[in-house]
């Protein structure tokens, strides 16, 4: 072959290459574990995302759950220190600050204990849940110690990925590696629809095994905090926690009535309620909201 022939082949090998390299799926992104101290889990390739600004609220401004709050300060502060401590399972009325708590706990006990090392939260969304066990690999190996957080966890009539839940958390052969500890938010006690246990009752051979079966998942968790909807004190009071913190200045009357009108129109009261309305008034008052 002529070395013309022999060039042209050569640019040739080099597209297919090139063509053959951009069908291959990218790299996994290394992890750094140290990068962050919250990180989101992408399934798919498999990678922790690191969180830089988490969106969360200072502990203090979480009010109405004085209760629940101290139990999962706790929980999490015997956790972060090698202590035994439980999975949690936090449920009940929504918009009263589960999902909030959590990240604030996390924020105060990280800010607050004598720790060697932070205390890491990990956020895995609902539909990945049956990837746990990948997640679970990865992390057991680790230094830290890691909350791993499902916000608004429930499963529906045909999905089975509750089974891969159970057996990470307590079911399986090797069991939650002792550095790895999972929250969970819900509405639902059970994390089933109440329609799904009850047709199970009712077309079971066995219907108390049948219920069984589907109820044993909340049954991993060791803590179950509930969450009920506030007074009317109780949701003022979360107006002004959050007034006086952002520095915003109303006539202490204007903002009671203001509140309360806010809460009817809404038709509930709680602490997503009261955080909106503050944001209308800060909005209307021409300020910015502190972080």
């Amino acid at each position: 072959m002529t070395d013309s022939t022999i060039e042209a082949l050569n640019k040739k090998l080099d597209r297919l290459i090139e063509a053959v390299a951009r069908l291959a799926p990218p790299p996994v992104p290394e992890t750094d574990l140290g990068g962050a101290d919250c990180f989101v889990w992408q399934a798919d390739p498999g990678y922790l995302e690191p969180v830089r600004k988490v969106n969360r609220v200072d502990i203090g401004l979480i009010r109405g759950v004085d209760r629940v709050r101290d139990i999962l300060v706790d929980n999490t502060e015997r956790f972060a220190s090698g202590y035994a401590a439980n999975n949690v399972l936090l449920w009940g009325a929504r918009g009263m600050g589960k999902s909030s708590l959590v990240k604030a706990v996390h924020a105060a006990v990280n800010a607050s204990a004598k720790l060697d090392l932070p205390l890491k939260l990990i956020e895995i969304h609902r539909e990945d849940i049956d990837t746990l066990p990948k997640l679970m690999a990865l992390l057991k190996a680790a230094p830290y110690r890691f909350i791993l957080f499902c916000d608004d966890l429930s499963f529906d009539h045909d999905d089975t990925s509750y089974k891969s839940l159970k057996a990470a958390l307590e079911g399986g052969v090797e069991g939650r590696p002792a550095n790895v500890i999972f929250y969970a938010t819900s509405n639902r006690r059970h994390l089933l629809p109440r329609d799904m246990i009850d047709n199970e009752r009712s077309t079971a051979i066995n219907p108390s095994e049948a219920v069984e079966e589907k109820v044993s998942l909340s049954d991993r968790f060791g803590l179950w905090l509930g969450f009920h909807k506030c007074s009317q004190d109780e949701y003022l009071d979360m107006i002004d926690g959050y007034v006086r913190h952002h520095g915003l200045a109303i006539d202490p009357e204007t903002l009671r009535a203001e509140a309360l009108e806010w809460a009817t129109t809404r038709g509930s009261r709680s602490g997503r309620v009261a955080w909106q309305y503050t944001q209308d008034l800060a909005g209307r008052l021409g300020k910015s909201l502190q972080d």
